[in-house]
């Protein structure tokens, strides 16, 4: 992903101005496939300096057909333009204190490892998908509620003690599960979700399923004959309503 950032020097008398054209030009940003992302902010200091923030998919990207649109919009103060920079984002990055992980809110690792203990003591007795955890590992309920942890904020213990996610991605290759098989799974997380006594206020359980649903049809579509996922990325990271970056041809870290 590449951040190109746009600072602008606009006369105090033109800055309503100047936001109601970068607001009409966003239109051309949320409609370009390979626009990530877009912020327009203003210095609190010096209100005359703003900046506009705009994620790439690629460095290689442009708005392609939507550009005359976009330059419209924004010509008149192009020549605002105090600097024009492309740079490419770093592993450094992350969130601050001021919103708690999900981890966190619902109840850190203990409340992770009760949920997947109710759960599997579940799948382990349910018809369509028992036979999928035949000789399951003793230690699995507790091995995915450290990648849940993990996925949800806490501690990188799945990556330090089970090999991240090409561990996990290897443990759906070839198994052919069916969509009645993923929509069960799905079914049972969420009544142990209930049972374990996860929190039960809209917003987490939103971001919650919003993950299970994610990672459960990515881990289908993996275990699919002839499926060829790539073995080697990034643990995937999920907050309050915000889903990674979709990249077609990168492919997606998945869990289940």
């Amino acid at each position: 992903m590449i951040v190109e950032y746009l600072r602008y020097r606009i006369d105090p008398g033109e800055a309503d101005g100047f936001e109601a054209a970068c607001a009409r030009a966003s239109a051309s940003l949320a409609a370009a496939p390979q626009c990530v992302d877009y912020e327009l902010s203003r210095c609190v200091e010096d209100p005359a300096s703003y900046i506009l923030r705009i994620g790439w998919a690629s460095g290689h990207d442009s708005l392609d057909e939507r550009f005359p649109a976009f330059l419209a919009e924004i010509e008149p103060y192009v020549r605002e333009i105090e600097e024009m920079r492309h740079y490419e984002r770093t592993p450094v990055r992350g969130t601050g204190g001021s919103v708690p992980t999900l981890y966190a809110w619902a109840g850190g690792g203990e409340a992770l490892e009760r949920l997947t203990e109710v759960f599997y003591d579940r799948v382990l007795k349910d018809d369509l998908i028992g036979p999928l955890f035949a000789g399951m590992d003793p230690g699995h309920p507790r091995y995915v509620a450290m990648w849940l942890g993990e996925v949800f904020g806490g501690p990188e213990r799945y990556s330090g003690e089970r090999g991240g996610y090409h561990h996990m991605v290897r443990q759906h290759l070839g198994k052919a599960i069916t969509e009645p098989q993923r929509r069960r799974w799905v079914s049972l997380l969420m009544d142990a979700a209930d049972d374990a006594g996860l929190p039960d206020d809209p917003e987490f359980r939103a971001a919650f399923a919003g993950y299970i649903e994610w990672g459960t049809r990515l881990a289908l579509a993996n275990s699919q004959p002839g499926a060829a996922p790539p073995l080697e990325a990034p643990m995937p990271h999920w907050g309050w309503g915000v889903a990674p970056p979709y990249v077609p041809s990168a492919g997606h870290p998945a869990g289940s």
